[in-house]
């Protein structure tokens, strides 16, 4: 099982409808493929325009250290000094806190990550766990 455009654009979908259902802010979705390249991306009608880079940066952090961004977040407030270093090598394009999920395979490989931003972490992460199961996918937030 591949992640292909028709995969990405369901796994956004979802995600922005959760967030509507919910009630939560304006959702902007990003899905990346397993070498941190953009797939598809989508901002709801009012989201603010830096959320792009915002949700990219939750998703790229994910698919290049391979742990998501509830992970990273607890390996920031336990070794601030990794994540630093990390963010200086991949040039500042990370942000670990909730919001960034990574994709899994069946098997277990991942095969890319999806970043989601607009309301709270824990509701970016909600939102893109929700996309990712309803494309066939294992999360792992």
């Amino acid at each position: 099982m591949s992640l292909t455009l028709t995969a990405a654009r369901r796994i956004i979908n979802v995600a922005m409808d959760t967030g509507a259902e919910h009630g939560w802010k304006p959702l902007s979705a990003v899905v990346l493929d397993a070498g941190g390249h953009v797939l598809s991306f989508d901002r709801a009608d009012g989201a603010s325009p830096g959320r792009f880079e915002i949700a990219r940066a939750k998703a790229y952090g994910a698919v290049m250290l391979g742990m998501g961004g509830s992970a990273q977040m607890a390996r920031a407030e336990s070794q601030a000094y990794f994540m630093t270093s990390v963010n200086g090598i991949f040039g500042g394009r990370v942000l670990p806190v909730p919001g960034g999920v990574l994709i899994r395979g069946p098997e277990g490989t991942v095969i890319g990550a999806v970043g989601v931003t607009g309301d709270t972490s824990d509701n970016d992460a909600a939102a893109a766990v929700a996309g990712i199961r309803a494309a066939g996918f294992v999360p792992e937030a």
